[in-house]
């Protein structure tokens, strides 16, 4: 496990070490606010933390376990938040899914996350670092830049999904085929947008809950911060929305293209077989070894290659202008 431990007062970083013993120390003072990162905890080295700082035991587990869906659990002296941080694979379609868990009470945060996740909280610093003044608010700050941080990455994979879409139903009509590859990036990137959809409403359902459950977490003043969260998560479930109708009408419209390409190729066999159908079965009953009209006579040739010139076009002229050839 390897921690950072940042102390915060008077709206500016005041220290930041890896020594969680002093965690404690650190909250004696009533001005300084702290936030504690950890990367990839053991079970009993969180239970230490977890002992010092009062985390409900139940919030302790579903911080040890993956694949926690986001949540909001409210306890008697603190919150624990479950988001996921999502980034995509355009070459495969895949969807990464990096947890990021949260403990937080007025005057401290505790992230528990993956090495995965090291971009997301670089990214949480920088933003804590540039509006350091809103630290005043507490908890509530660090809180609002680890939601903001991860929807802000939402908002980002909801154009990339658009864009791929829009790109798709560009080269719908193309008379080449999908490729096997591109179907199978196709199939990815369908689940890897109902994946999105499903953590993308369980976030909003979080955010949502943050601002009416227990006002004590998210004071008045930072009402409007998570508001501008909650309105950006809105925009991107509508996104995916539109997306996912998108995805379900290009999919319908490929097979209605596939059957009627289908339908187009059969019918322009069936008609050039009917042609060589008509000169196979001529020169088949005049190669009999029978007599027939005009057997071992010149004008019998010319009947027969006539028969079968006229016929062929005829029925060439009958099929193109059923626009079957």
């Amino acid at each position: 496990m390897t921690a950072c431990v940042r102390v915060y007062r008077d709206g500016r970083l005041a220290s930041e070490d890896d020594v969680l013993a002093d965690v404690s120390e650190h909250l004696e003072a009533t001005d300084s606010l702290v936030w504690i990162d950890l990367v990839d905890p053991s079970r009993e080295q969180l239970a230490s933390l977890a002992e010092e700082l009062d985390l409900h035991e139940l919030a302790v587990e579903d911080a040890l376990k993956a694949s926690q869906r986001p949540k909001l659990d409210v306890y008697e002296s603190h919150a624990f938040i479950a988001t996921r941080a999502l980034t995509l694979d355009l070459n495969t379609g895949a969807l990464a899914e990096t947890e990021i868990h949260a403990f937080t009470d007025t005057r401290w945060m505790v992230t528990v996350r993956s090495s995965d996740a090291g971009d997301v909280i670089d990214e949480i610093s920088r933003r804590v670092s540039k509006a350091s003044r809103l630290t005043s608010n507490g908890a509530s700050f660090l809180l609002y830049t680890v939601l903001d941080s991860v929807v802000d990455g939402y908002v980002e994979l909801a154009q990339v999904f658009d864009d791929y879409y829009d790109e798709i139903s560009e080269g719908l009509f193309e008379e080449r085929p999908i490729a096997h590859d591109k179907q199978r990036q196709w199939f990815e990137m369908r689940r890897s947008l109902v994946r999105f959809h499903r953590v993308t409403t369980a976030m909003r359902e979080v955010v949502s809950s943050l601002r009416r459950r227990d006002r004590r977490f998210v004071p008045d003043d930072m009402e409007p911060y998570y508001q501008d969260v909650y309105d950006h998560l809105v925009r991107v479930i509508e996104s995916a929305d539109a997306t996912r109708e998108l995805g379900a009408t290009i999919v319908e419209t490929n097979i209605s293209l596939r059957d009627y390409r289908q339908n187009q190729i059969m019918k322009r066999v069936t008609s050039w077989a009917a042609i060589v159908a008509v000169p196979t079965l001529i020169t088949g009953f005049y190669g009999m070894n029978v007599p027939y009209p005009g057997f071992a006579e010149g004008w019998g040739v010319w009947v027969s290659v006539a028969l079968m010139a006229g016929l062929s076009a005829w029925l060439y002229l009958q099929f193109k202008s059923r626009d079957w050839l």
